[in-house]
């Protein structure tokens, strides 16, 4: 199905879902006609930046994370209704990184397991099975941008979309997507000052 034909497909559910319908039914047929977009997506967040949990022990891949979503999604779509394909993928976004930000955080917690296999990896520590603090910085200040900029941010830098992928998902123009990406950048960059290597220029104020 094209992009296009999603779009249309994900907004009839979405008036039907505003309605007196039940909704667990209408958020199952529209989960199923986005299947195809929400599988790129939760692709090419899980590859792009979280590739230690593609890996193992948990060796997780796109269809369980779709799986996943698909759960959380159901759970919050009973309190909460996007009205517009731009709310709906947002909130996507949001679940499929607290989904994987959940998944990372129960690896952290479980020196265990990593012990028991440490004749197997035995530099399991060193090659990146747990999340540093200074990522975690970096996942808290992509949280803390302005719901905006961390939305542009989110599908351009995250997901992997071009910019007119993400216009057309926003319902803005292309410059307006530009724009906001650049402001999410400088802000990253101001807050995350301190990481940046040692020559490397200042961004402008």
């Amino acid at each position: 199905m094209s992009d296009d034909r999603t779009t249309a497909a994900v907004e009839r559910y979405l008036i039907a879902l505003a309605g007196d319908a039940p909704a667990d039914p209408v958020v199952r047929e529209l989960l199923g006609r986005a299947v195809g977009r929400l599988q790129v997506l939760c692709a090419s967040l899980l590859h792009r930046s979280y590739p230690r949990l593609t890996r193992p022990p948990l060796n997780l891949d796109a269809d369980e994370m779709l799986g996943a979503l698909a759960e959380r999604l159901l759970k919050a779509m009973r309190e909460v209704r996007p009205r517009t394909v731009r709310q709906f993928f947002a909130l996507a976004n949001r679940h499929m990184r607290w989904e994987l930000n959940d998944l990372a955080r129960r690896l952290d917690e479980q020196p265990a397991a990593v012990e028991l296999r440490e004749e197997l990896v035995p530099m399991a520590q060193s090659s990146g099975s747990a999340l540093s603090p200074d990522g975690r910085r970096i996942l808290e200040a992509i949280e803390d941008l302005p719901e905006e900029e961390r939305e542009v941010f989110g599908l351009i830098r995250i997901q992997g979309l071009t910019q007119p992928e993400a216009a057309e998902i926003l319902d803005v123009s292309t410059k307006t997507v530009q724009r906001r990406l650049n402001r999410g950048l400088l802000l990253l960059a101001r807050s995350l000052d301190d990481l940046r290597p040692d020559g490397e220029p200042r961004p402008d104020p």
